[in-house]
């Protein structure tokens, strides 16, 4: 062993080095980022400012755009196609403030919110992708998948400005649920032939999505989780752990519609878990049964005076009505949005 090696110092050393050089490149492709978004938004201020000072027409500026484009791209090439140009131009009246624009996300993702025209839709997502660190491809399968709407479809006018205000924050088990949750990432066209073991097989198949669509939090455990209950042997579909309320989530699949034996099922796995698995720091478990359909009364009876952390939750396989659920939206006064 030579001096330089003594004692690991030198592994020591190449492990700092190495940890400031990647911390390094990180400032540097932040730094980028942030330069490149303000001047982006000062682009668009500039275009704005113009047009209110000629005629402020849809012709006007389309007109107006087209020439920029062709102009700007003989100076500088790529990056001024006139739909970069109008993106730069929505940045600005989207975000007159240009402090407002978290520099946390990319050019990229304002491109995905730019196209949201309401106000707390837009608002809820840019939150959201903070929240979630998610990437641009994951964005783009939570607006397709209308999470919002969802979302929103069970908060009284208060919780929609809310989710907008700050996105979805996780505090309670409640937090935790989404009504429907859409698997339309599984990709069975209708009418569907599948057993309820194929369709857990296809949700392992694609579990980057279904965690996506659970939401922030979930570490996945186990599938098909073996519990010994009475010298016999059940079965949880599936097992997750939540890191941010320490605590057990465990799913249910039925291909239709849960019955009272379900859910005395899950109150049973519930119960396994809290008793047996849970350890110190734990919270109680969570169960959650996810149903093709659902019946109000019935769990609202299978469930009286019960465990208040049982839930039976909709899935569908495809994607939700956005013209539907964006009504939701228009109850929201004008005032709210612009209070926000």
């Amino acid at each position: 062993m030579t001096a330089i090696d003594e004692a690991g110092k030198y592994q020591n050393l190449v492990g700092r080095i190495s940890e400031s050089y990647i911390a390094g490149q990180k400032r540097a492709v932040q730094a980028v980022n942030t330069s490149l978004l303000q001047t982006y938004w000062e682009i668009g201020q500039h275009i704005v400012e113009f047009e209110q000072d000629g005629k402020a027409t849809a012709e006007y500026g389309k007109r107006l755009l087209e020439r920029l484009s062709e102009d700007l791209s003989k100076l500088y090439g790529k990056g001024f196609n006139r739909s970069n140009l109008n993106n730069m131009r929505k940045m600005y009246k989207y975000y007159p403030i240009c402090a407002t624009v978290s520099h946390k996300l990319s050019w990229s993702h304002y491109v995905e919110l730019l196209k949201i025209e309401d106000e707390l839709e837009r608002s809820f997502y840019e939150k959201q992708s903070l929240i979630e660190n998610w990437n641009v491809r994951e964005l783009i399968r939570q607006k397709k998948s209308s999470l919002f709407l969802r979302l929103a479809a069970s908060q009284n006018k208060e919780g929609i400005l809310q989710l907008a205000r700050k996105g979805k924050i996780i505090e309670s088990p409640t937090d935790l649920l989404r009504e429907p949750y859409v698997l339309e990432f599984l990709k069975i066209p209708e009418p569907y032939q599948l057993s309820e073991t194929n369709l857990e097989q296809r949700i392992i198949d694609n579990l980057q999505h279904f965690l996506l669509e659970l939401g922030k939090g979930f570490a996945f455990v186990g599938r098909q989780y073996r519990i010994m209950l009475g010298n016999r042997p059940h079965r949880v579909d599936l097992v997750f752990y939540h890191r941010i309320l320490k605590c057990f989530v465990l799913i249910d699949i039925k291909m239709d519609e849960a019955g009272y034996e379900d859910v005395g099922q899950m109150n049973m796995y519930m119960g396994y878990f809290a008793k047996e698995e849970n350890v110190e720091g734990d919270n109680p478990p969570i169960g959650i049964i996810l149903a093709r359909h659902k019946d109000e009364l019935l769990i609202e009876y299978a469930t009286y005076e019960s465990n208040s952390q049982l839930f039976e939750q909709k899935y569908q396989l495809y994607l939700p009505n956005k013209e539907e659920l964006r009504r939701i939206l228009s109850d929201v006064p004008e005032t709210s949005r612009q209070n926000k």
